[in-house]
């Protein structure tokens, strides 16, 4: 018997839909996180956007055509939010964001077998994804994420210690919904405990209030650590910055930048935008489309406003969708010119990858910082090799082995 398990949305949605595999194959089951043919399906949905709603419901409609007897399960947080929407096109089995583990014991009700709730991730990548908390108590206005994965939870430090002596991955990177909420907001003991870990370990999103130099000196005592910080901005503009209900103004947040460019010289700053929040005029826009530069960003996630039924923002005017367009249009070349000078900055120096895929001729894998890489050979998948890095090359650069 076959199950694929496909997701949308976060990678938190990614580890535990691995959970879910792990535990199905303890069950007898042969897995796959491709659409194909299968006997059931378990569909871990998304709500961060309308879009991801619906593509979410779309999932029951595509799974079908696959196999249309296959019995098919539904979990995650579109199916939280609004659950009859997805009974209405009979599937087998929904439940939401907070309780995935009720997918296991719907499967051992049907199918028989003993339910032993979730497990361990199934590793399907070369970096290992390690949950270390879930929830969030931020409510940024325009965010519906909260009020479906609940309130922040942090999980136990030998908990996380013991799934990462259980992997072979030779990365590992520790996410959740608001990793920087882990332990009350400080992660340094976490990091003091993970000094001995002999991997590559590499960090979720980030939220300004962690960036401290008790933090970063924590960072710079790991084995080897990847200097890439996904901090969270979402608006260039403290007026908007305010009606987000974000807890920090742009000037704080360069001031954090510069703290991470002071300890990590070398450091990958990524981040999020969003275009056309509903209180965004044109000046504040232009304070979003100055940041860019002035952070140095190697990577900027620009995406639209969208209105989340049940936030606070829903109930402000929207922009006109040609307004967003228009001004995401801009970010996306500011943030294109951005990362280029990020990639242009390390040509002819050297670097070290992990291989990861071999496609067209090239194996791909990433600098601690972030760096895409392709080398033009075919080189042993999870092995870290130096590598010079040549020229731009796709949405990264070639890189050749240097022995």
């Amino acid at each position: 018997m076959k199950a694929v398990i496909f997701t949308l949305g976060c990678k938190v949605n990614e580890v535990e839909s691995a959970s879910v595999m792990s535990a199905l194959e303890s069950l007898g089951w042969q897995t796959d996180n491709v659409l194909g043919y299968a006997d059931a399906y378990v569909l871990n949905t998304c709500a961060v956007t309308r879009e991801a709603e619906k593509k979410s419901r779309q999932l029951i409609a595509r799974a079908r055509k696959f196999n249309p007897n296959a019995k098919i399960f539904v979990c995650g947080c579109a199916s939280e939010k609004d659950r009859k929407s997805f009974e209405e096109k009979g599937v087998t089995f929904v439940t939401g964001a907070r309780r995935k583990e009720e997918v296991i014991t719907a499967f051992t009700k049907i199918y028989g077998g003993k339910d032993c709730g979730l497990l361990c991730p199934k590793q399907v990548r070369t970096r290992a994804f390690i949950k270390i908390q879930d929830g969030c108590n931020n409510f940024c206005s325009y965010c519906v994420i909260p009020y479906l994965r609940g309130r922040e939870v942090s999980r136990p430090e030998e908990d996380i210690l013991k799934e990462i002596s259980m992997t072979d991955s030779p990365e590992i990177v520790l996410n959740g919904i608001n990793i920087s909420s882990y332990n009350g907001g400080n992660l340094v003991p976490l990091m003091e405990k993970l000094k001995g870990v002999q991997k590559r370990i590499r960090l979720g999103s980030l939220e300004c209030n962690v960036i401290t130099e008790s933090f970063l000196t924590a960072l710079k005592g790991l084995y080897d650590f990847a200097p890439q910080f996904h901090l969270s901005l979402q608006s260039g503009s403290d007026g908007v910055l305010k009606a987000m209900n974000r807890h920090y103004t742009r000037a704080q947040y360069l001031e954090k930048c510069n703290l991470i460019y002071a300890h990590f010289p070398q450091a990958a700053i990524t981040t999020d935008i969003i275009a056309g929040f509903p209180t965004e005029t044109e000046e504040d826009f232009l304070d979003s489309l100055k940041i860019i530069g002035e952070a140095r960003f190697a990577r900027v996630h620009a995406f639209p406003f969208s209105p989340r039924e049940g936030t606070v923002a829903y109930k402000l005017k929207d922009i006109p969708p040609n307004v967003k367009s228009e001004r995401l249009n801009r970010l996306l070349k500011a943030a294109k010119l951005s990362e280029n000078k990020f990639l242009h900055g390390f040509l002819n120096t050297e670097h070290t990858i992990i291989a990861e895929d071999y496609e067209e001729g090239f194996t791909c894998g990433y600098t601690g910082n972030y760096i895409r890489v392709y080398v033009s050979d075919k080189l042993q998948t999870g092995k870290k090799y130096k590598v010079i890095l040549k020229e731009i090359f796709k949405d990264g650069v070639i890189g050749e082995i240097n022995e």
